[in-house]
């Protein structure tokens, strides 16, 4: 059997050895709720631009609703600091890899690193998450940020935070066929 990687604990050794300049990260973020203890954690190692990109979300207004819950928090806890971009929606391109999306957007901009928010879902595997963030850092050439957000309370604090800022936490995971799974 092998040994399962601790990808919060490699985060933070890459943290350790970031310096007082913060590089930028570009952080991809499916809603506001999931992102809310990411940035907490990460915001001051890094400059982050937020790409809100969820073609899956189903229907359109979920989509919305999510990216403005997403912008609201940002405001009110990160007014000065991090950026949020929305990108296109496009429900045909729910078969395609969001961190795909994420890491061409961050070559075609600039950034020195990616990563994505997905890691803190208790339903979603941190290790294939960043297997994929491997591969496409070795694609495009932009550094992956390993990652398992839901680990060391991540997820517990995404709770928290959501409540602290009223923010809408939706109750499946967005696509159409979870929303038509729940009922």
């Amino acid at each position: 059997m092998s040994k399962q990687l601790n990808f919060a604990q490699q985060m933070d050794e890459v943290l350790k050895t970031l310096g007082p300049q913060r590089p930028k990260l570009l952080l991809h973020a499916c809603c506001g709720p999931c992102s809310s203890a990411v940035l907490e954690k990460l915001c001051r190692y890094f400059e982050i631009t937020v790409l809100y990109y969820n073609p899956n979300t189903w229907p359109a207004e979920e989509y919305y609703r999510r990216g403005e819950e997403l912008k609201k928090f940002v405001a009110q806890a990160h007014p000065l600091g991090v950026t949020v971009i929305e990108d296109h929606y496009d429900p045909q391109e729910f078969y395609s890899l969001r961190m795909r999306r994420a890491a061409q957007y961050a070559k075609e901009h600039g950034f020195d690193w990616f990563t994505t928010t997905l890691s803190i879902s208790p339903h979603k595997d941190a290790a294939h998450i960043n297997q994929i963030g491997q591969e496409l850092e070795a694609e495009f050439g932009i550094r992956h940020l390993p990652s398992d957000f839901k680990k060391q309370n991540g997820y517990l604090r995404s709770l928290q935070l959501s409540e602290e800022y009223g923010l809408y936490r939706q109750d499946y995971c967005g696509c159409e066929f979870s929303a038509k799974a729940r009922g």
